[in-house]
């Protein structure tokens, strides 16, 4: 199973963004099924990096909506995106006035 960019997880948000909140939220929980069948006992942490908190979400989460520094690292390459694209019109010249911090991910603690 892939997670990030699933095809029916996209379709539900494709039915909740036209106004069809019973079908997308019908289509979100085969998703959300399948993940709980597929990782029931397997990791699908996509963090390179393990941790204390590698594969509990819930517990990840929940530290860095409370520390409030930074996101955590599965979800920078999503959020990385997001910000390219905004990036774009400023044809980029943000990354001019950015200086990456030494630990980077994959070396920084979760």
């Amino acid at each position: 199973m892939i997670i990030d960019g699933n095809e029916t997880e996209k379709r539900a948000m494709e039915e909740f963004h036209k106004g069809n909140r019973k079908e997308g939220l019908r289509i979100q929980e085969k998703f959300a099924s399948a993940f709980r069948e597929e990782y029931e006992n397997k990791d699908h942490c996509p963090c390179r990096k393990a941790c204390r908190y590698h594969g509990n979400c819930k517990e990840c989460v929940a530290i860095h909506r409370a520390h409030q520094e930074h996101v955590p690292n599965c979800m920078r390459p999503m959020i990385n995106r997001k910000i390219k694209l905004l990036s774009e019109l400023t044809e980029h010249t943000i990354s001019y006035e950015i200086e990456p911090p030494e630990e980077r991910m994959g070396n920084a603690d979760a």
